[in-house]
């Protein structure tokens, strides 16, 4: 179960005279960076100027799949990342890899590759609703379901938190002031608070960095949380996604990453493959005229916040992202928060609305800043690493479930065949757990599950049972 499959268009366009050799290697080759199977092409497509062209019909036969021509005119209306002043001149089209893979709809999976005389890109052949959340699962379910679909920790917020929350209520009446919780955030992380900026959720922290820091070449390195594209793409941004593969435990080469990307977004620990990448990893991709924006929502549940980089200076253009909202179950209180260089702090906070984050956020942002508060984070975060081993030594048990890698978050990913149809079963015996195809990478195989205590990891553990058996009828 270690290939997508998820159908792909190929676009392709070469030179007079290109080999069938050349194109095949070269799609082959941008196939396997991406983590896609041969066989999951459906088409490759063209320009009407290039379907006789030698080298691109026979790449089509070698594939054993058809071969899709368009008319200039129809792949010169289409939007695409890497236009060609010389491709349109000599085609009609500013690119047309890009354009045929687009024609048919979906959307880019891998941007324009080149060879001697070829060139292609790739397109899924359906779109991600990257808008799509694990609450979505239970939002209509009440308590009927055991919630696996979000990754929230469980029982929370804890009452000493509920209280001080309360106790801001009386305050309610005063414009909401931030310097208090500014400056704990900044003191936790031993940072000047000119790096801290508080917001409401890390949501507000993408749609913020979207439409103040004038990204010209922004990559999304995916699957990985949905928003930050999503909110990207809604500011007028062209993104290019970096899709990690399962064959690579889904493990990040920075060398996948283009040069003259100014914009990097990425997770760690990342959902929903639960991989936490190193931080050197993370820091060679850091560099002058680059933001790299690393979400690290997820990073208090891991125990000792091992690769975290939060806190670092010496890093340029480094954004780190945190959310109070999962380990502290404040979802519906919206509060996180952005650390980053001053001067880039100063454009995002020009972008936010007056008092953007309500005054019991802030108080419980200041709380959970104190060690205490930090000293139960950390406990919970070791609870949370025995519970997923023990999930993960459930799952071994059946030979229709994969699960990726080395897992680090309070979630983990599985595959399954017929994906799609377990989950419906889970769900009808009560488990809701999160789909795996609204990501960027992934297709209907694949599920993520939160980590829960080890009684309800037993119930879901002979659910999962129940459900492989009927799908297996």
């Amino acid at each position: 179960m270690g290939e997508y499959t998820t159908q792909v268009v190929v676009g392709v366009g070469g030179r007079a005279g290109v080999s069938v050799a050349e194109v095949c290697a070269l799609v082959e080759e941008t196939l396997r960076g991406a983590g896609l199977a041969v066989g999951s092409v459906t088409a490759l497509a063209t320009v009407e100027s290039k379907a006789d062209e030698p080298g691109i019909t026979g790449a089509a036969e070698r594939f054993g799949v058809p071969l899709v021509s368009y008319p200039a005119d129809r792949l010169a209306a289409v939007i695409v990342p890497h236009p060609s002043e010389a491709a349109r001149a000599a085609t009609g089209t500013p690119s047309v890899a890009e354009a045929a893979a687009l024609a048919g709809g979906g959307e880019l999976l891998v941007p324009k590759r080149r060879s001697v005389s070829a060139t292609c890109a790739v397109a899924t052949t359906h779109t991600h609703d990257l808008r799509h959340h694990g609450d979505a699962e239970v939002i209509d379910a009440g308590s009927a379901l055991v919630d696996l679909a979000v990754n929230v920790r469980a029982d929370t917020p804890p009452d000493w938190l509920k209280r001080r929350i309360a106790a801001s209520l009386g305050d309610l009446a005063a414009y909401p002031d931030g310097r208090p919780a500014r400056a704990a955030v900044a003191a936790r992380h031993g940072l000047p608070v000119e790096r801290v900026l508080l917001t409401a959720g890390a949501a507000e922290a993408f749609v913020l960095i979207a439409r103040a820091l004038g990204a010209v070449r922004p990559v999304v390195v995916h699957p990985q949380f949905t928003e930050p594209e999503a909110a990207l793409r809604d500011a007028g941004h062209r993104v290019e996604r970096v899709v990690l593969r399962a064959a690579d435990g889904f493990r990040l080469d920075p060398a996948a990453v283009p040069e003259d990307a100014d914009l990097v977004v990425i997770g760690n620990p990342t959902n929903p493959t639960s991989v936490l990448h190193p931080a050197g990893t993370l820091s060679a991709l850091a560099r002058p005229g680059r933001i790299l924006v690393v979400d690290e929502a997820f990073m208090d549940a891991v125990p000792g916040e091992r690769e975290a980089l939060a806190g670092r200076m010496d890093l340029p253009g480094l954004v780190v992202l945190r959310s109070l909202t999962k380990t502290w179950g404040l979802a519906g209180l919206r509060i996180g928060y952005v650390l980053a260089e001053p001067e880039v702090i100063a454009k995002l906070a020009a972008a936010q609305p007056l008092w953007p984050v309500s005054t019991p956020a802030l108080v419980a942002a200041e709380a959970c800043m104190a060690p205490a508060a930090l000293a139960e984070a950390q406990e919970a975060a070791r609870r949370i690493a025995v519970d997923r081993a023990h999930l993960l030594a459930g799952l071994a048990e059946f030979d229709e479930v994969t699960s990726v890698g080395v897992a680090e978050g309070p979630f983990v990913l599985i595959q399954v065949a017929g994906g799609a149809e377990v989950r419906t079963r889970l769900r009808a015996l009560g488990f809701a757990v999160r789909r795996g195809d609204t990501f960027p990478g992934l297709d209907h195989s694949w599920l993520r599950l939160a980590v829960r205590d080890r009684a309800t990891t037993g119930r879901l553990l002979q659910a999962m049972d129940h459900a492989l058996a009927l799908a297996a009828r």
